[in-house]
């Protein structure tokens, strides 16, 4: 991720996790008691998975993994963590340090208690029976390295489990007794600089204890004679016809005896039975391939451009007519390529191009797995109009990638920078084994995934060509079939030459009028990471996490604030709030330091993306190809680098980007004046018009123009430029009104402008940000008369214990009501019901205008309370309505 800087000193894919998740997490905590009973499953085919563990620092278990890993060792006082938990992921859970999100009590946390190892436990029931084989599966490593020990047996070492991403298989089958066993697996400290684990950089604070010890599932699979292993599925169409797809089905067969068996494999594959007998000599594995050709296939696309239909694929081993094994999983048939355009990537699915819209993805500090918080953060991005997701290191568990396929979300994955994983001309012989296990176990465990469609090998620096040559060889071992990249920035490396990206920043804020620009992060080839910065959450959200000194502390815009970044560079608003206050005018209290954020986020944030999709359809090296927002989320409740917080609020940051994702969208340019409607479907839309006014800030009507559209298929056209009356306050109002052929509005989008630019000084500035040379002037917004409303609201019932409330506001009025704000509550002055997904929101009414907007959300997270919906605008005083 960040740039230009030293460093530090310091898979199978799983199957058919349904949209509607429970209210649970796959990483609950408190774990009580001592944990949950675990009886090894004893049949062929299944797999037990480790519910939870004891952990205790070996500082107070000082006794050796032959001792530990007794079932007789007693392990009262060790805590109870949940399955996949980082030693302070189980501090955490056990309420060691009080709410870490809160100020700063996250520095409670000694990080001298991390420089040692730490023990994981469990103790299981098993009954071994004749001819089954059990293997312990780390389904990714131990951070850092792990010793791993069964019934006081060493079953592998830290020569042998290293780095975050290996997978892991060990034959147990000797080492199991009938009745009681246990499994110990000893941690090493963490260290990014020196190891190949996981780093959040400057993201936010850094986790204490560097993310040590086990993040994902660890199983104990059971197989007869013949275990299968790596089923997945290669997919092929002979573009551009989409009428046919040659469908190839992989899985290996592995013989677990001395002596040479015959297995049939049997499956089946997009409605397709397959059967092969197949010979293996002794401890032999052989891939077993079955070649298919799907006739009309369903094909998956984004969200945006089509729908996202799944086949299943199965694969059962037996032997001697007893099952042996078996695997299932899921794929997709989509076919996603790069070429590179004037010097840019370019991707294409089902041969079409797409426009990259994305975020960049914080995993949770802390790598606990919430399953229903990541399918309500990819609800939140689709419904943001965001087709893509970048993962930078960090990959997430199988979770997030099942809620992708079936959402239509993309997602693109690779290494991260700024730690171990950049320096790959040091590495040693060790590191690169590594690297190549990390690589090959990660694509293994994603190659399935429609929605996972590039694969960049490096960040910010390309990898060296040794090290590019180990990670394309463990790629090829995979099967990996989407784009190779070798950088995030414009780097280039021997095999796979220029990266095609760019990362020129901004990393923190810049005027709206920056992103049209083909300098550095403007709208001109494929941006791999850019954005504006800070990004104020609502003062119910600041609230939360910061104390009411620290809320204070926010308009010293040099003062350090512990919850933007451990790294100086970011560690202070600065010139993010000196821009507030040139362009809005100096906050006169906390609370209108809050209101003029959202105000500069949300313009910011649309223009950024606009910007790149009205220069989708330009020719060339000034054609936008791609732009990630840096970033998506918070791992740990911030002030900057997300578009909603971590407790999934939304502000004027996600509906800025929101309402320039829209797929038939009409937007302004800060550049040139210039207009275009930008269509991100695959269909041409006809009879489209649009409709310009321009206001004075006091409501006064000075243009009003209606001009045909021609919405060409995925692209965008201009439709000429702004008009230009005389007599415009310093401050006004824009509204552009898309309409279809019926004069239905199919699109709404408001600006408030100045006749005063911001302008920006590229000669200054450094690797992060470019310096405005001067501001817009907006100051006059903070005078507007006050404006009138009225709300209505119905509640109706949804599907799946989901409500919507719909909340209708009229402007009664003779001024503009300005930049309005709905929110729900749980009661008359409840808390905020979160999430909700509202289909717009800050949005800003000329007087007798009406808008409808609606939130959609659990009806249980009302706690049983009546929805309240509250309303309140820049310049219109808050009330509550039910």
């Amino acid at each position: 991720m960040l740039r230009n800087r030293p460093l530090p000193t310091l898979v199978v894919a799983a199957v058919g996790l349904a949209l509607l998740v429970p209210g649970t997490s796959a990483n609950a905590g408190p774990v009580p008691g001592t944990g949950a009973a675990l009886k090894v499953a004893a049949g062929p085919g299944q797999v037990s998975t480790v519910p939870d563990w004891r952990m205790q620092t070996s500082k107070t278990a000082t006794q050796s993994g032959e001792v530990i890993s007794g079932p007789a060792y007693s392990d009262s006082g060790w805590l109870t963590v949940p399955a996949r938990s980082t030693v302070m992921a189980g501090l955490i859970a056990n309420n060691k340090y009080g709410d870490v999100n809160y100020s700063e009590n996250l520095k409670k946390a000694n990080r001298a208690d991390f420089q040692v190892p730490w023990w994981y436990r469990k103790v299981f029931q098993a009954d071994p029976q004749p001819g089954v084989n059990t293997f312990l599966k780390l389904n990714g490593g131990v951070i850092a390295r792990g010793e791993v020990w069964l019934n006081g047996k060493k079953v592998a070492g830290t020569d042998t489990v290293i780095g975050a991403y290996p997978n892991f298989e060990f034959n147990v089958t000797s080492l199991l007794r009938k009745g009681d066993n246990a499994l110990a697996i000893k941690a090493s400290p963490s260290d990014p600089a020196k190891d190949l684990v996981i780093h959040f950089i400057d993201w936010s604070q850094l986790p204490p204890d560097r993310n040590q010890g086990i993040f994902r599932n660890v199983d104990l699979a059971q197989s007869g004679p013949v275990s299968l292993r790596g089923l997945h599925v290669l997919t092929d169409l002979p573009l551009p016809n989409l009428d046919s797809a040659a469908v190839t089905v992989k899985v290996d067969a592995r013989n677990n005896t001395g002596s040479a068996v015959t297995t049939t494999v049997t499956g089946s594959a997009a409605g397709q039975n397959y059967s092969q007998n197949v010979s293996l000599a002794a401890n032999e594995t052989k891939t077993v391939t079955f070649p298919l050709n799907v006739t009309n296939p369903r094909l998956w696309w984004p969200f945006q451009m089509g729908e996202q239909p799944l086949y299943d694929a199965t694969a059962t081993a037996t032997v001697a007519g007893a099952k042996s094994d078996e695997q299932k999983t899921t794929f997709g048939i989509r076919e996603v390529t790069s070429k590179m355009v004037s010097g840019n990537i370019q991707y294409q699915i089902n041969g079409k191009p797409i426009l990259i819209r994305g975020g960049g993805w914080a995993s949770d500090l802390f790598l606990r797995t919430n399953v229903q918080k990541i399918a309500d953060e990819l609800m939140l991005t689709k419904s943001m109009g965001l087709n893509t997701i970048r993962l930078e290191g960090k990959p997430e568990n199988d979770e997030l990638y099942d809620i992708a396929d079936r959402l239509g979300i993309l997602i693109m994955t690779g290494w991260e920078c700024c730690s171990k994983w950049q320096s790959t001309s040091n590495f040693s012989a060790e590191d690169k084994r590594v690297a190549g296990a990390s690589a090959e176990g990660e694509a293994k465990r994603i190659r399935n995934h429609p929605s996972v469609f590039t694969f960049l090998i490096g960040s910010d620096e390309a990898p060296a060509a040794a090290v590019e040559t180990i990670y394309l060889d463990a790629l090829k071992r995979a099967d990996w079939q989407a784009p190779i990249v070798p950088a995030a920035a414009r780097r280039s490396s021997p095999q796979l030459g220029d990266s095609g990206m760019k990362m020129d920043g901004p990393y923190w804020w810049e005027p709206p009028v920056y992103w049209y620009n083909n300098q550095k992060g403007g709208s001109a080839g494929f941006a791999s990471e850019i954005g504006p910065g800070p990004a104020i959450p609502e003062m119910d959200e600041l609230k939360k996490f910061l104390s009411s000194s620290e809320i204070s502390k926010l308009t010293d815009y040099n003062a350090s604030q512990y919850h933007l970044s451990p790294s100086s560079t970011f560690s202070k608003l600065g010139f993010w709030g000196t821009a507030l206050d040139n362009r809005y005018g100096k906050p006169s209290s906390v609370d209108d330091f809050v209101k003029k954020a959202q105000l500069q986020q949300y313009e910011t944030n649309r223009a950024q993306f606009e910007a790149f999709g009205r220069d989708f359809s330009d020719t060339g090296s000034n054609q936008a190809q791609g732009v990630i927002y840096w970033m998506q989320n918070d791992p740990w409740p911030k002030l900057y680098w997300h578009l909603y917080n971590y407790n999934l609020a939304t502000a004027g940051s996600y509906f800025g980007a929101k309402t320039a994702n829209k797929a038939l969208h009409a937007q302004y340019s800060y550049d040139d004046k210039s207009l275009a409607v930008v269509n991100m479907g695959l269909q041409a839309q006809d009879g489209l018009s649009l409709q310009v006014t321009v206001f004075n800030s006091d409501g006064t009507q000075k243009a009003n123009e209606t001009r045909p559209v021609p919405a060409k298929a995925n692209g965008s056209v201009r439709v000429g430029t702004l008009p230009q009356p005389s007599g415009l306050s310093t401050a006004y109002f824009v509204r552009l009104l898309l309409k279809d052929a019926n004069g239905k509005e199919v699109d709404r989008n408001v600006y408030w402008l100045s006749t005063k630019a911001d302008t920006l000084n590229y000669s200054g500035g450094d690797w992060y940000y470019t310096p405005q040379s001067a501001y817009t002037d907006l100051k006059s917004l903070n005078t507007l008369k006050a404006g009138q409303v009225s709300v209505s609201t119905t509640t109706t019932p949804g599907t799946d214990g989901r409500q919507a409330t719909h909340v209708t506001i009229k402007n009664t009025g003779t001024s503009v009501a300005f930049f309005l704000r709905a929110s729900l509550r749980k009661g008359t002055g409840g808390a905020e019901v979160l999430p909700a997904e509202w289909t717009d929101n800050y949005i800003t009414l000329f007087p007798g205008e009406t808008q409808t907007i609606r939130a959609e959300y659990r009806a249980s997270d009302l706690g049983g309370a009546q929805p309240v919906v509250e309303v309140s605008g820049h310049n219109v005083t808050k009330k509550s309505f039910s």
